[in-house]
């Protein structure tokens, strides 16, 4: 039990910040979102995949979250619903806030792609295998993305 203690807040320390950022993006929703790094975590120490490296545990985890997450969104009915203030809370600018809001607005899939492309930094073929699609999938995937966070960002700020 102990090392699965320590496994856990090894786990937390290094990766916790990261998986709670990408589900809250998805989530829209703090609790929601603090549920599933909780899920995540736990599916981690009952697993105890064996990795090749920091980087393959780290695409692991992120994997796992982001089906974590939809399967939460598969419960919802009602659009998204966030709190602005909270919002603000995980901008490292005030100026960003507006483009996090459009981003809630648009659609789950294509929100993931932006937020590992463009905020974690992952290749397009990395970013296939979290989700499990083609490269070509994702790339198509960040360009109507990109259309729809314009559209959004947009319709609610600049006009």
């Amino acid at each position: 039990m102990e090392n699965k203690n320590t496994q856990a807040e090894e786990i937390v320390n290094e990766y916790g910040d990261l998986i709670f950022r990408t589900c809250f993006i998805l989530l829209s929703n703090r609790e929601d979102a603090q549920d599933a790094v909780q899920d995540t975590i736990i599916k981690y120490i009952k697993k105890s995949p064996d990795f090749k490296d920091k980087h393959h545990e780290k695409a692991w985890l992120l994997r796992v979250a982001a089906n974590r997450c939809k399967d939460i969104l598969r419960y919802r009915i009602n659009h998204p619903k966030f709190d602005l203030e909270m919002l603000k809370e995980f901008s490292d600018e005030p100026d960003n806030t507006g483009i996090l809001e459009a981003l809630m607005q648009i659609p789950e899939k294509y929100r993931i792609v932006l937020t590992l492309y463009y905020v974690e930094e992952y290749k397009v073929d990395e970013i296939a295998k979290i989700i499990s699609k083609t490269p070509s999938a994702v790339k198509m995937r960040l360009k109507k993305g990109r259309e729809l966070l314009e559209k959004e960002y947009r319709k609610e700020y600049l006009t």
